[in-house]
């Protein structure tokens, strides 16, 4: 094997080793996602449950939620 294509392997393992597993960050997503669902329910039901406002219901969850987490992070 050539020195540049042994230099290429060790590259793309060392890379490859950093990266989460898929069902680990899966989990992560899916967790996240539910949390948000939920929080974005609450926001609708505040509302009192007037349809048209999903997606405003939805990124308004989201950015509690990072706002949360960056709070909780510093």
């Amino acid at each position: 094997m050539s020195s540049k294509l042994k230099s290429n392997v060790s590259k793309e393992s060392q890379a490859s080793s950093k990266q989460v597993e898929p069902r680990e960050a899966a989990g992560k997503d899916a967790a996240l996602e539910k949390e948000i669902r939920r929080r974005a329910y609450e926001i609708y039901l505040e509302r009192g449950e007037q349809p048209g406002s999903e997606l405003d219901d939805w990124f308004r969850a989201e950015r509690e939620l990072d706002a949360k987490v960056l709070a909780q992070a510093s």
